[in-house]
């Protein structure tokens, strides 16, 4: 077996949102619990009984490419070639670490707390991944300093996420424009990837964007999220004109092209301007999510985007040993902080997108978890 394959652990999320049970409140798994609008669908499936579903361009259908790239009109990206569709944004990831890094020379800095995907392909490619760990008494905003003098002369690539999972925090104008500056001015490139896979789910009007002042950048994204559409696997890369046809390349080879029928769906979308149709919603249900944080006694981070809340544990918890716990005695499903790495250990995120009902219960459960803990508590829970 490929060492490198054999040295790459399993998914901590799915391990601990596998213990569900019926009945379960289930704070786990980043999924929305809308259902997708059914038009979309319904128009996608009237096309392919007209036109089949035969292979479209490794790069995706001329006509989504256009409408992803104009939708998002970033300076110097904004054409069709500049646009690949994917099969998620995971392989919009996987493709892009592929295609830009040499194992041989590279290096690839990964801001924490981070989705672990990102470090494993890294991993899986050969590439030596750093990380640098955002500060927890700073509820683990994105700090330019901190990211920048991470940086070595083998630094090739950033990956960042914002808004981020797991901490829900944004990263704002202020802080894109210093790095941004900051790496304009070394000698060798460095390339920013921001997945901007909540971009749909961001409650500040602060929020800053790599591709929109920095040349460099590779931008990922998909309708997983914003539409409801976790399953059909469909998504994007966004990327300068120097990356644009080597990323094609990459993507042809692996899977030769994305669904015909997820690419019709998503051109409905594109076409109707649609992937803001449940922004009302997310934002509403957070301000009742926040509300029932406050009330908990937890510490927590507001969230500033995605659809996530992050608590914190009493100091020693062990943020597995507690999800486990949870799961097991409480009948409550989190993910433990020490999945998205060692600064994220003692914390736990909670996925608020069940009814209001059940999140106002988990977090109940949680804290009442959370106070047996604390050192003045008679026994443990």
């Amino acid at each position: 077996m490929n060492p490198r394959v054999a040295n790459i652990g399993g998914s901590i999320i799915r391990e601990v949102a596998a213990k569900r049970r019926p009945g379960s409140i289930d704070l786990g798994l980043g999924e929305p619990s809308l259902k997708p609008t059914a038009r979309y669908l319904e128009s996608a499936t009237r096309w392919a009984a007209d036109n089949g579903l035969r292979y479209t361009p490794n790069a995706g259908e001329p006509e989504l490419r256009e409408a992803i790239a104009a939708h998002y009109a970033y300076p110097g990206m904004s054409r069709a070639a500049n646009v690949c569709v994917m099969n998620g944004s995971q392989e919009a990831v996987f493709v892009s670490v592929m295609t830009l890094l040499d194992p041989a020379r590279d290096e690839m800095l990964v801001v924490e707390p981070a989705f672990p995907a990102y470090a494993k392909m890294g991993r899986l490619h050969g590439i030596d991944v750093r990380t640098v760990a955002m500060d927890a008494a700073n509820d683990f905003a994105f700090e330019p300093a901190r990211i920048l003098n991470a940086l070595t002369e083998r630094t090739r690539l950033i990956v960042l996420c914002s808004p981020c999972n797991p901490t829900a925090r944004v990263v704002d104008r202020a802080t894109v424009n210093a790095i941004a500056g900051e790496l304009e001015r070394r000698s060798a490139p460095v390339y920013v990837l921001h997945d901007e896979i909540y971009r749909e789910q961001t409650f500040t009007g602060d929020a800053g964007y790599f591709a929109a002042v920095y040349p460099r950048t590779i931008v990922t994204n998909s309708l997983s999220k914003s539409n409801a559409l976790t399953g059909l696997r469909i998504g994007w890369t966004i990327v300068p004109d120097d990356l644009s046809d080597a990323v094609v390349k990459a993507h042809a080879w692996v899977t030769s092209c994305a669904s015909t029928f997820a690419q019709r769906v998503a051109a409905e979308i594109f076409s109707e301007g649609a992937l803001r149709e449940h922004v009302a919603w997310y934002a509403e249900h957070r301000a009742k999510v926040v509300t029932a944080l406050e009330e908990s006694g937890l510490r927590f981070i507001p969230p500033q985007g995605s659809f996530y809340a992050c608590v914190k544990l009493p100091d020693g918890t062990k943020s597995l040993e507690a999800a486990h716990s949870l799961a097991d005695r409480h009948d409550v499903i989190v993910i433990p902080g020490i999945a998205f790495g060692d600064a994220f250990e003692g914390w736990l995120r909670l996925s608020w997108v069940s009814p209001i009902s059940d999140v106002r219960e988990g977090v109940a459960r949680i804290a009442a978890f959370a106070a047996a803990r604390k050192p003045s508590a008679s026994a443990p829970v």
